[in-house]
């Protein structure tokens, strides 16, 4: 059905800087170069900002300005080029995914019978020939061969023929097209030698080259299937309505579009959270996998945050809105997870050079071969017969699976990992680097503050404050909340800006705050801190009793020490800078054995350091979380940021990790490493494959059918040395404590 240009508005959403954005599914696409082909088409309108395919899911992101180029023209321009592309709906696309690969693997099986068949005539011809056949009953062999053949290569080489032929009627051509040339000049090769009653045909040479492609293809497919399934599983956490509670008290279920910031909703037990928030009213335990890594429950009351996707428990929560639709975690994550499996690294566009030489390479090479065997007295025949072993043992799909194999298997082990990568060369810089910076708090540390000392049930006082807390945000109260389990506020509390919070309770009055508000006397906060360097302080004053300061510290995070230990055994160079004071970061540093550290660093001093270690040719990761990280998480070679960064940060960062460990760091290292090891072998293997094989088919040492078992096998390589990537990581994956895939709930 034609959708006209009326019909594509309602899928056209604002970008930015005055742009609109479109996301569109496009059939045909199957190889790097095809990405190629499409993103440097589309550039070529006018307005067009940015075009981006993603070849696992096969969706394109397009960015432009409307007023200069209409939707339409887009899709005629894809069009033109040989793509038909429709609106990108990820369930409908998941079922043309699924119906593909359904596709490939008939395909397969009719080929692979077949082609048992034909060779099991062939080799009764081969020894035949070598002893006594007769020549009618070689030709009836040949004509049983043919009757196989021709229905096969019409059915199961329809993946490549749509492709090949889409290219064609477009003006290009793709890695399909030597693939059908010589398939198609294989079969009607054999056809006219059966029609001459030569001894040989090279039936078995065309449907042997359709299954080896076919498996090749089918594996490709699966895989890209495996990891789409890791975005699936993130789409399918999302809540699309909220019940949103109104002033007069009624609650009406609402699209999540409808909900803005400020907003209360109701989260009902076994629900899962449809907003970022802090939780008003209730208590409950929620399921924070997603941004922790633990599947472990956490209990959440008033003050506590919670986000989006994660499920709740048994009891209800008020959650006051701070992120809805489009801009909560979740989207976030979903958001990463979409520009990592669509960036590009340097090596891939080598590739995609190297590919888009390639076909005219391949066709030239082939028409040369066959014109200099002509030329030095060959028959046409054989001339033919070495000329198709060229094309098709020169088809480039070994080159072009051997980038986006080894991405596509890293990505997703990096996504196991609780890693989402915002670049698309953040894979290559991590690989190279041998410095890591380290910001403290928040990133070594947990985010959140925790009591330092251990909190007496029965001290009255102590309980007393923690439900005087309830009533501030602050992140000490939190903290105070958390460790009292305080779950009843206590009434006519008044709130003294930037002090701290104070009420009357059996006529005492109780007050909690800062040790200068609760008038703590200088020698106690200096005995505070001398107990616990760089400590956040708490006051606590009740009627006629002795000041009491509670000491705060961010713990470190679970895994760090172990974490820091690995990577100093692995040779990096560790250290931190931090705006912290130098006690908090002292004590942080000499805890984990780092013994280069930097405290109170302003941005500035941040980059100057970067700037120093650069200037020595060190390639610095930076790793930090906060506002003044992100000058030098931009400035670094290459960056990392937790998940509870402040969003200018992940900006900034070329990748993120979830949960509230720091294995990940030590993962993405690791797993970027061997990636860029596999990247490069299977350019070695590619271009190796060339050098040895071209040459040893021109000289007419090579069969049809040797050309193609050739042809794929190196195509299988370069695939199973990509999938070495996720072998490699099965037995470590269970003992990192690293963030895992999350896993859809059937609570509603």
């Amino acid at each position: 059905m034609t959708v006209h240009q009326r019909d594509w508005q309602a899928f056209i959403t604002p970008g930015n800087n005055g742009a609109v954005h479109m996301d569109l599914a496009v059939d045909g696409i199957t190889c790097a170069a095809c990405m190629g082909e499409i993103e440097r088409g589309l550039k070529r309108l006018p307005g067009i900002r940015s075009a981006r395919v993603n070849l696992t899911s096969q969706r394109l992101a397009v960015d432009w300005v409307e007023d200069q180029t209409g939707a339409e023209e887009i899709v005629g321009e894809l069009a033109r080029l040989g793509y038909a592309a429709h609106p990108f709906d990820p369930a409908s696309q998941k079922e043309r995914q699924d119906k593909t690969g359904k596709q490939l693997l008939r395909c397969l099986a009719v080929a692979g019978f077949a082609g048992m068949n034909i060779m099991l005539l062939s080799v009764s011809v081969w020894s035949g020939n070598a002893t006594d056949i007769t020549p009618e009953t070689r030709d009836f062999f040949h004509w049983l061969s043919a009757l196989i053949a021709l229905p096969t290569v019409a059915y199961a080489g329809r993946p490549f023929t749509k492709s090949a032929f889409g290219a064609l009627a477009a003006g290009r051509l793709n890695m399909d097209v030597p693939i059908v040339i010589g398939v198609f000049l294989t079969v009607a090769l054999s056809f006219v030698q059966t029609l001459q009653h030569q001894q040989h045909a090279y039936f078995e040479s065309a449907v042997m080259l359709l299954f080896f492609l076919l498996v090749g293809r089918y594996l490709d497919h699966n895989m890209r299937g495996r990891t789409r399934s890791f975005a699936e599983n993130i789409a399918a956490l999302k809540a699309e309505v909220a019940a949103r509670m109104n002033s007069d008290g009624s609650i009406r279920e609402v699209p999540l579009s409808k909900i803005n910031t400020g907003d209360l909703v109701l989260v009902s037990g076994g629900e899962r959270v449809p907003v970022d928030g802090v939780v008003e009213t209730g208590q409950s335990e929620i399921d924070q996998s997603l941004v922790t890594g633990e599947s472990i429950l956490v209990p959440v009351r008033r003050g506590q945050r919670v986000y989006a996707g994660t499920l709740n428990g048994a009891g209800a929560l008020q959650v006051r809105v701070e992120a809805a639709s489009g801009t909560t975690l979740l989207d976030e994550v979903n958001r990463l997870l979409e520009t990592a499996s669509q960036a590009k690294s340097a090596y891939v566009r080598i590739a995609d050079r190297a590919a888009r030489l390639y076909a005219p390479l391949v066709h030239g090479a082939a028409a040369l071969t066959f014109l200099g065997w002509l030329l030095a007295g060959l028959a046409w025949q054989p001339a033919l017969v070495i000329s198709i072993s060229v094309l098709i043992i020169t088809c480039p799909c070994a080159l072009g699976l051997a980038v986006p194999a080894v991405q596509v298997v890293a990505s997703g082990q990096l996504f196991r990992r609780g890693i989402l990568l915002n670049s698309g060369d953040a894979i290559e810089r991590l690989a190279e680097i041998d410095t890591i910076l380290f910001d403290k708090t928040g990133t070594l540390t947990r985010p959140e503050p925790e009591l330092f000392e251990t909190v007496d049930p029965v001290d009255e006082t102590i309980a007393l404050a923690g439900r005087l807390a309830l009533a501030s945000r602050h992140p000490l109260s939190a903290a105070l909340v958390r460790a009292t389990g305080a779950i009843m506020p206590l009434p006519d509390i008044e709130e003294i800006a930037g002090s701290g919070l104070e009420t009357n309770h059996e006529g005492k009055k109780l007050r909690l705050g800062s040790p200068q508000f609760c008038q703590a006397s200088r020698e106690l906060i200096d005995e505070a801190l001398e107990r616990v360097p760089g400590a956040s302080l708490l006051a606590i004053s009740y009627g006629d009793e002795p000041v009491r300061l509670l000491t705060f510290r961010q713990s470190l995070r679970p895994d760090a020490a172990s974490v820091i230990d690995r990577l100093g055994q692995e040779g990096y160079t560790l250290e931190i800078i931090s705006g912290d004071t130098l006690p908090a970061v002292e004590d942080c540093a000499k805890t984990l054995g780092i013994s280069a550290w930097s405290a109170g660093m302003k941005p500035a001093r941040k980059i100057a350091r970067l700037e120093e270690l650069q200037a020595e040719g060190r390639k610095v990761l930076m790793v930090g979380d906060g506002l003044n990280d992100a000058p030098a998480l931009a400035g670094a070679h290459v960056s990392l940021s937790p998940v509870s960064a402040v969003h200018l940060s992940q900006a900034a960062a070329d990748a993120v990790f979830l949960g509230d460990r720091l294995m990940p760091v030590a993962d993405a290292l690791h797993l970027s490493r061997r990636a860029r090891a596999a990247i490069e072998q299977n350019l070695w293997i590619s271009a190796l494959y060339n050098v040895i094989a071209v040459p040893i088919a021109v000289a007419g040492f090579v069969t049809p059918l040797m050309a193609a078992v050739a042809m794929s096998a190196s195509s299988l390589a370069v695939t199973a040395n990509a999938l070495k990537l996720k072998w490699g990581e099965t037995s470590r994956s269970s003992g990192t404590g690293s963030a895992q895939t999350p896993k859809p709930s059937d609570g509603r």
